[in-house]
């Protein structure tokens, strides 16, 4: 396979390095063509939706997530280990604006972000399971409702001051225990 010309890894660069300066709800491309300073069929080529360009932004951050279940999993204390993959998920979520929607989206785009989250979530039920065993969250909590619970603390957190995280992040951690 031949390696991409030059202008065409710049130009992608230049896409994701103007795209990471807005907001990701409501990216339109041709605002990030523009910031870039190319031409909107440049940026279509690199990422025929706007959801393909927030999965390439949030995919460092979406495999970082993944090996911290890894490590959770792996974690022979499962309350303190579901606590803490609680707690990086939100952290995760609130630095990297679109890795919410990455998860919360139907359908994926890259076949890498499909397995990632795949996996994900295969992992995330394990963790639970262990506390569920161990009779520290409650029953009723799967991986996706859990899911849903820290999005929705993460929009909470983004609407409130920073100081409220903890306190947000302390009602749903009390809210989930059997």
């Amino acid at each position: 396979m031949a390696e991409p010309r030059s202008d065409v890894v710049r130009n992608r660069g230049r896409i994701l390095e103007a795209a990471r300066s807005l907001p990701r709800a409501g990216l339109r491309l041709n605002d990030v063509a523009r910031l870039a300073e190319v031409g909107v069929g440049t940026v279509y080529r690199h990422f025929p939706t706007a959801h393909a360009l927030v999965e390439a932004l949030a995919t460092d951050t979406l495999l970082r997530m993944l090996d911290l279940t890894r490590a959770a999993v792996a974690d022979p204390d499962p309350a303190a280990s579901l606590e803490r993959l609680i707690r990086a998920a939100l952290e995760l979520q609130l630095e990297e604006g679109g890795l919410q929607t990455v998860l919360l989206a139907a359908e994926d785009e890259s076949p890498e972000v499909h397995e990632a989250k795949r996996e994900l979530l295969a992992r995330w039920h394990a963790v639970l399971e262990r506390a569920h065993a161990a009779g520290v969250v409650r029953r009723d909590i799967d991986a996706e409702r859990l899911q849903h619970l820290v999005c929705g603390v993460e929009h909470a957190a983004r609407l409130s001051a920073a100081a409220d995280r903890d306190i947000l992040l302390g009602v749903l951690l009390r809210g989930i225990r059997a």
